[in-house]
């Protein structure tokens, strides 16, 4: 008979596929369900009710700002790197020194991150020693690198060559022919930015933006080792919840804080998604 052969093509995303199951939905679905139980795995719907406290709000707050900020500095900084780099060389040194170690330290956080700043500019640190030495105190006003405006700087460290492995693709789809095609036309770099690659990248600097956003509001482990007192973020109010020294352990509404930023976060990649497929038309 000449029925449609049936493909074997996706057993080859089986790996993929159960690498997903086992690290990305069991456990969002043992979130899911365990933000509707009690301590007595009872249904109930306060662990939610409590995500209106004072300290959880703030800590909300405090994240979102601290995620803002550093994706559009990171974007606005990591999208002139890109530039930089655009306009060199295709295959010359520096691209790939820099996209090599854009590579290397976007991948670059947690403990050992903020070990590195602390050794470095922190109040017992070579950079900080020095500069007092010459007359130079950043630390005069307060030690704000182990509170959130350090912890924007740490994030930039890695939301900057993020942005660069993001963009560069954007900017390497600008064809010259479009600018050629402006100045024959009587157009000058202003017109050129304002009306063709300004409108090009836009989407894609906007998606970048908000895939930087993602990637800080989820981070913990930096924040953690750099602030340990009050705990402005919220991932470290799910640790808080999770191991309360003063015996408020909550793990279901450990669970609905999660549920929290899971929902955020989500929100910000399906827009991001939504961003990328514009950009790819003319990719």
């Amino acid at each position: 008979m000449g029925g449609r052969r049936f493909s074997l093509d996706w057993l080859g995303a089986i790996p993929f596929l159960a690498y997903v199951a086992a690290f990305l939905i069991l456990p969002s679905a043992i979130v899911g369900v365990g933000a509707f139980l009690d301590a007595n795995n009872s249904f109930t719907l306060d662990n939610f009710v409590h995500l209106s406290r004072s300290y959880i709000v703030t800590s909300t707050i405090e994240t979102t700002f601290v995620s803002a900020v550093t994706a559009l500095l990171g974007a606005s900084l990591g999208a002139l790197l890109s530039y930089a780099i655009v306009t060199g060389s295709p295959n010359g040194l520096l691209r790939r020194l820099v996209v090599s170690a854009s590579g290397v330290l976007a991948q670059f956080g947690g403990v050992t991150l903020a070990f590195a700043f602390i050794a470095s500019i922190g109040p017992a640190g070579f950079v900080y020693l020095f500069a007092q030495s010459h007359g130079v105190d950043y630390y005069a006003h307060g030690i704000w690198l182990f509170d959130l405006p350090g912890l924007n700087l740490v994030y930039l460290y890695f939301q900057i060559p993020l942005m660069v492995l993001v963009f560069l693709p954007a900017l390497d789809g600008i064809k010259p022919q479009w600018r050629e095609a402006a100045e024959s036309l009587g157009g000058n770099t202003w017109h050129y930015w304002r009306h063709i690659a300004g409108p090009l990248l836009f989407p894609a600097f906007l998606g970048a933006v908000l895939l930087l956003f993602a990637n800080s509001f989820s981070a913990y482990a930096t924040a953690n080792a750099l602030i340990n007192q009050g705990q402005p973020m919220l991932s470290q109010q799910i640790a808080g919840a999770l191991s309360s020294e003063v015996g408020a352990y909550e793990p279901g509404f450990a669970k609905a804080i999660a549920i929290q930023m899971i929902v955020i976060v989500t929100v910000v990649t399906v827009l991001y998604t939504v961003l990328q497929r514009r950009t790819s038309r003319w990719l």
